[in-house]
């Protein structure tokens, strides 16, 4: 199910050890936003908060609960806490959130999008993710601050399309297969 380091362990006791007294342990949830995508939530649960199908994770020293979703969605989590660069937090390395391709030119064409393309798009609250490689075009979509924002053309063109096709000769094209006039929260608009 989850696991969690001993630096997040003990960082998670150290948080609850601070929490009033009716603090039960951890809620985590996991929000699918595509296919791969995922909006993690931890925050601190009290009786109120359990419910009756919720999943219960008993960790060294603490119990954590998730909803069913939540859970299913993080089979093979492990949760640790990082410090780099003057900042802390939970990272969750979630097998369920890495793409596989069995396509060598997809697996190229992802590394470029994890190396190089999301963490800059993250950086505004956007998402991206490959569909699929098909006839030498890399298929997208956004999701996040990229969905209905009006310089996503830009950024597809400009910063995505770029990155692929230089990175990847076999990629002659990036086509975006986003909707976006469902976008409802762009970083920007104009």
């Amino acid at each position: 199910m989850i696991t969690f380091t001993k630096t997040a362990a003990d960082k998670v006791k150290e948080i609850l050890s601070d929490a009033d007294d009716d603090c039960r342990g951890l809620r985590i949830r996991a929000m699918k936003l595509g296919n791969y995508t995922f909006r993690y939530g931890l925050q601190l649960t009290n009786d109120d908060d359990i419910v009756d199908n919720d999943v219960k994770v008993d960790a060294e020293g603490f119990s954590t609960w998730l909803d069913p979703e939540s859970a299913a969605s993080m089979q093979g989590t492990e949760i640790d806490f990082v410090e780099a660069d003057g900042q802390a937090g939970f990272q969750i390395n979630n097998p369920q959130a890495e793409p596989k391709w069995d396509d060598p030119v997809a697996g190229k064409v992802q590394t470029v999008l994890n190396e190089r393309v999301i963490p800059a798009l993250a950086q505004h609250g956007g998402w991206i993710e490959l569909v699929e490689v098909k006839g030498g075009i890399a298929y997208v979509q956004l999701g996040g601050g990229c969905q209905g924002c009006s310089d996503a053309s830009v950024t597809l063109n400009e910063g995505v399309k770029t990155a692929i096709c230089q990175a990847v000769p076999e990629i002659s094209d990036v086509v975006d297969r986003t909707d976006h006039s469902s976008g409802g929260m762009p970083f920007r608009s104009s």
